[in-house]
């Protein structure tokens, strides 16, 4: 692939995979005005934030075997269809209801454009480069915590919440365009594949017991899920704890973010000279090990401000290895089943997310503690998985060994 036309379907891809989370952070600022127009409470609100992530989860799995089955290219069409059409639907949502039932739709259009671009980056690069390629779409998926909190509270400011959700359809409309101008096909059609719901779980089942995929998935997922942790626990640290303002707090935000950003940079200068196995390995140990820190030192008050966004700042910085190392190595074996994979891979990532984000306030206790300590049993659990799953992985390789020495003896007899 030519570096002009590599450049601007990686674009294209990062692009794609950043509607949702554009889509979460941009309305969040919206709460209260919402609320008040709708004449409802922001809880009742929230539930539109709920059933969003609900239908990421199930569109992915739904939208998966539809990309192995129809190609890349019309599934994420039609996504990007249905999304621009749910969110002209939220825009002009009369009641809570509708807007909980609009975002739904909204998630299963969205979904897709986080399932295709993993699986299209399998397809169209060798598999040397995934997790490279992987860091350049974690560049662009990291300016959304940065950008969009911020652009949606302006146009919140100036022009109501409803605006926020015409915006992502014209940009959503500006994306389909793209998508069918210059982002080329990279799987024709297989009508191999079934869609019976039968039919796609033993696919699923296929992609789990790949170990190598079930490996990496699973150890990606986990030790993400630390960011989830920090994402529900950070408000009330940072402006109840330590008394920062909204302003002040966006800042802290967007400094952590542009960590994540910069450290899937710097994985990619890295990966000149070392594996992914063996990046994602030391990198979710050293998670640990500031995971440790962050406990140990909210555990004994000995943390203030600053110190706290200091390890924070490191501990979420470590994601931006584990994201696209995990990923590319969880779907390096896949050449047909690489949209189910993904799709398996991004619910796999939200399930342990929404736990984990849901534990942070099952265990609020007016302290830092509960999130320092989900975040620190995320990554250890990601640790414990991933070298569990090397010496499975190791046994299984030897076993093979055995078997190939074992049929090449009787063949010679």
């Amino acid at each position: 692939m030519e570096n002009n036309k590599r450049s601007i379907v990686i674009l294209i891809l990062g692009l794609l995979a950043a509607v949702c989370p554009f889509s979460i952070d941009m309305y969040l600022p919206g709460f209260p005005a919402i609320a008040r127009d709708l004449h409802t409470t922001v809880d009742q609100v929230a539930y539109s934030l709920s059933s969003f992530f609900i239908g990421v989860c199930l569109g992915q799995l739904i939208c998966g075997p539809l990309l192995d089955r129809f190609g890349r290219k019309t599934p994420l069409m039609i996504g990007l269809g249905l999304y621009i059409l749910a969110s002209i639907g939220c825009s002009l949502s009369p009641s809570v209801e509708a807007l909980i039932g609009f975002r739904f739709l909204q998630a299963l259009g969205a979904c897709v454009g986080m399932v295709a671009p993993n699986a299209m980056v399998r397809d169209l690069f060798p598999a040397e480069e995934n997790a490279k390629v992987m860091s350049l779409l974690v560049l662009i998926l990291g300016v959304s915590p940065i950008l969009a909190p911020t652009v949606g509270s302006y146009l919140i400011a100036t022009s109501g919440w409803g605006i926020v959700f015409t915006v992502l359809a014209i940009v959503a409309a500006l994306l389909l365009v793209a998508v069918m101008r210059w982002l080329p096909e990279s799987r024709e059609a297989d009508a191999g594949v079934s869609l019976k719901l039968t039919a796609m779980l033993q696919g699923y089942g296929q992609v789990v017991k790949e170990s190598q995929f079930a490996t990496y998935a699973g150890a990606g997922a986990l030790a993400s899920a630390g960011l989830f942790a920090y994402l529900a626990g950070s408000p009330f640290i940072f402006m109840k704890l330590y008394g920062v303002s909204e302003q002040q707090y966006g800042i802290i935000f967007a400094m952590i973010a542009a960590g994540l950003i910069g450290s899937s940079q710097l994985n990619n200068l890295l990966l000149r000279t070392y594996t992914s196995s063996q990046l994602l390995t030391a990198v979710i140990a050293i998670q640990f090990l500031i995971g440790l820190l962050l406990l140990i030192g909210t555990v004994s008050g000995f943390l203030g401000l600053y110190s706290t966004i200091g390890l924070l700042f490191l501990f979420l910085s470590c994601q931006g290895f584990t994201f696209p190392n995990s990923a590319a190595l969880a779907m390096a074996p896949f050449t047909q089943r690489a949209g189910s994979a993904s799709a398996l891979l991004g619910a796999l990532q939200m399930v342990c997310g929404s736990i984990a984000s849901a534990l942070v306030g099952l265990f609020f206790n007016g302290t830092a503690v509960p999130m320092t300590a989900i975040m620190l049993i995320c990554c250890t659990l990601g640790l414990s998985a991933l070298l569990l799953g090397h010496r499975r992985m190791a046994y299984q390789a030897k076993r093979e060994v055995a078997a190939q020495q074992s049929l090449e003896i009787l063949e010679k007899f």
